[in-house]
């Protein structure tokens, strides 16, 4: 697909989609043998994980465990947590051989896979439609496989073999369920209940195609009256009965439009590829109009935490969806928000509620979490409202959403702040996250709530400004910021808390929220930049409790003080963490860690916190070609770049809301940059590489140096062959360790 801009910016983006993202399919030359390497399809709610099992009873079977992310159960306390709800296995006559051959398509979402078993063959194809609870699943089999049969498994009825094959579920709720089958109009349905009343309902149809051509049709909803029941046989039987060819394009043309929202290729083709996966994985877990992005996603496995958790997890996993401008993924966190103001009001104390709203560490999607002494959640989480509001600078959405909740979210910590001796506000001992969890450590003058109490003050005053509201509390946010306790340092760098240095290995970068991801400590001056430089290698130098956020974090806040090489490293070194398919796990599968580092990837290429759109602000010395297209910057900017030799060929600058515009590049003072737009745009020159335009709303413009006009075209970097469709059955210690040729 080759796409032309408008002619006044004489911009081209030469990219074939399906070609281009097809060197990054993940692909299997043996099928899966778990989670961590399994191929995995959704629509944003329902999901399903493809693997196998090495177990000699079952060898004979490729699972698609099934998942649906808002089939929770009650229980008479504690949050509603997220239930298993069983899978539809295909168990074929002979056992599963090599060579399988299994392939997600990135570009269509859908499992493709040649299945050689000991008597036959078997042609698949999966997908959950885009735009129904559907998924499809195509057999063609060979004449020693007709017998081959795909069999549906309520959670109970799995068997043990397969339900523990990643070890025995210690830690989850698991409620007792009820399970009933029966069919009607030809559909298969099964129900399972849980003790008070609700659960989910499965329904499913197969159908003859032709001789050896076989398609089920299947769906999960949440719920088990006889409303829920209807609508599941009613769609099952609708879609059954449709053109299937139609129905194909129906569902690719979601994904079609859905890619092309941005573009970035770079010359190191494994993180390239590991980026668009998470593009893939990014709108199969969530869509704008479904639930929070929780730890699983549609891809439910035995896990300890069940639920959705938000001193960290959340917001990393909505990191990059605002730069890569895919925005519409991001509504469905601010939708929950909204949805839930009164819980969260009802999260803090009964006589703070008046004004003031708070959010525990883990709960349901209903966001019903008491905050106890891990206090800064809120304010991150509107951290994320703020973004998605200046990348989209949607007026409504901060009048409406993120200003009452936002002033709710410091007033709580106005109630709990303290004057000391010194005449400073200090805080009472909250927790640092992830700092001593297990011993339930606290500390004063925190941090985390500090850099938060900070962050939300100061954008208060901010949009008070903006919006010229005149809003009395102002004076409060004011005094606030003018007495609150400076951010503990000691000679290692930024401290969890006042007297609480760092003594063993913390896997958070929570005592370094100022430095990323709000960027109030921005390292512009030497003095602040060799603090922040100090602390980052302080803090990845402890041996001890390190995850996978660790080096995302820490790669990002290289990216932020323009150490391009060492977040390179850090993100290389998160890649030997995460598995096969790009999952991570610890205790159990968390989404968070590899979609933040599709942000710290973003980071390297364009930032735009503060006042300036930072183009190239951190790229490695070894990237000598880059070309991004699209990329959406706070105040509403689309952003296109090239870089090629190791130098800026040119950027594409287009404003979608008329706010003010100041590009950080590197070119020099002394070079002829010059502007290409429709009209004449000013430009001013404010030195060290740092440009101002005057953009009206909708007007673009190309930057350019040297006297001739050139061709601006973006297009992907050459690709390394050897390293393209890497991720699928490839292990972690395979990479970076083995030359490569081209």
């Amino acid at each position: 697909m080759r796409v032309e801009e408008e002619k006044s910016s004489r911009l081209e983006v030469n990219l074939d989609w399906s070609e281009f993202l097809s060197r990054h399919d993940m692909t299997w030359k043996t099928r899966p043998m778990s989670w961590n390497e399994g191929a995995f399809i959704g629509n944003g709610l329902m999901g399903a994980m493809m693997f196998g099992e090495e177990h000699r009873d079952k060898r004979n079977v490729l699972r698609f465990v099934l998942g649906r992310t808002d089939v929770t159960a009650a229980r008479t306390s504690g949050y509603s947590p997220r239930i298993p709800i069983g899978e539809i296995d295909l168990e074929c006559v002979g056992w599963v051989y090599q060579p399988t051959e299994i392939k997600v398509d990135l570009w269509n979402a859908e499992i493709k896979a040649r299945v050689v078993t000991t008597v036959g063959e078997i042609g698949l194809r999966a997908f959950v439609h885009s735009e129904k609870m559907v998924m499809v699943i195509e057999l063609e089999t060979s004449e020693g496989e007709r017998g081959a049969k795909l069999q549906w498994y309520a959670e109970p009825e799995v068997s043990h073999v397969l339900k523990n094959a990643d070890g025995p579920n210690l830690n989850q709720y698991i409620p007792e369920i009820k399970v009933s089958r029966y069919t009607e109009q030809e559909v298969n349905v099964g129900v399972q209940q849980y003790p008070l009343g609700d659960g989910c309902t499965t329904a499913w149809q197969e159908q003859d195609a032709a001789e050896g051509h076989r398609v089920c049709y299947l769906t999960i909803q949440n719920g088990v009256s006889e409303e829920v029941r209807a609508d599941a046989i009613a769609l099952v039987r609708e879609t059954a009965q449709a053109d299937l060819e139609q129905e194909v394009l129906a569902h690719r043309s979601w994904w079609h439009a859905y890619y092309p929202q941005s573009f970035i290729s770079i010359p190191d083709t494994l993180l390239e590829g590991f980026y668009w996966i998470q593009m893939y994985k990014l709108a199969s877990a969530t869509r704008k109009e479904h639930w929070i992005i929780d730890n699983q996603g549609p891809w439910m496995t035995p896990t300890p935490w069940p639920g959705v958790w938000f001193n960290m997890n959340v917001q990393m996993s909505y990191s990059p969806v605002y730069t890569s401008n895919r925005l519409d993924i991001g509504e469905s966190l601010i939708r929950a928000l909204d949805a839930n103001f009164d819980n969260l009001i009802a999260n803090v104390p009964e006589a703070y509620r008046h004004d003031s709203a708070g959010l525990g560490r883990s709960c349901s999607y209903d966001l019903k979490s008491k905050v106890v002494d891990e206090t800064g959640n809120l304010l991150w989480i509107c951290h994320n409202y703020w973004r998605q509001y200046r990348h989209s600078m949607d007026k409504s959405m901060l009048i409406n959403g993120l200003l009452p909740l936002l002033k709710r979210g410091v007033q709580y910590f106005i109630h709990i702040l303290e004057q000391g001796e010194d005449g400073k506000l200090h805080l009472p001992p909250t927790v640092s996250p992830e700092y001593g969890s297990f011993k339930k450590m606290t500390v004063p003058d925190c941090h985390y709530d500090l850099s938060l109490i900070r962050w939300g003050c100061e954008t208060l005053l901010g949009i008070n400004d903006r919006l010229e509201l005149h809003d009395p509390t102002a004076e409060r946010w004011t005094y606030v910021l003018d007495n609150l306790t400076p951010y503990p340092v000691d000679e290692n760098g930024f401290m969890l808390g006042r007297n609480a240095p760092i003594e063993f290995g913390h896997r958070h970068f929570s005592h370094l929220l100022a430095v990323f991801p709000l960027h109030q400590m921005t390292g512009e001056q030497e003095e602040e930049r060799e603090l922040i430089h100090k602390s980052l290698r302080y803090w990845t130098g402890m041996e001890g409790d390190m995850r996978g956020f660790t080096f995302t974090g820490a790669a990002s806040i290289a990216a932020a003080i323009g150490e391009g090489d060492e977040a390179l490293q850090y993100i290389h070194s998160f890649m030997h963490l995460i598995k096969p398919n790009t999952m991570y796990r610890e205790a159990g599968p968390v989404m968070e860690s590899p979609l933040a580092c599709a942000e710290s990837i973003q980071d390297l290429l364009l930032q735009s916190w503060g006042d300036k759109i930072r183009v190239f602000p951190a790229l490695p010395s070894t990237w000598e070609d880059v070309s991004f297209h699209n990329l959406r910057a706070e105040g509403a900017f689309l952003i296109s770049a090239q870089r090629k030799a190791g130098k800026t060929a040119f950027i594409r600058v287009k404003s979608l809301a008329g706010e003010p515009c100041r590009l950080q590049t590197d070119w020099s003072d002394t070079a002829n940059v010059r502007v290409s737009g429709e009209r004449t745009v000013p430009m001013k020159r404010l030195g060290s590489g740092l440009i101002e335009l005057e953009l009206k709303q909708d007007e673009e413009v190309v930057l350019y140096e040297g006297e001739d006009s050139p061709s601006f075209t973006v297009a992907p970097v050459e690709a390394v062959r050897s390293l393209c469709n890497y991720f699928g059955a490839h292990k972690p210690w395979r990479r970076y360790g083995v030359p490569f040729q081209n």
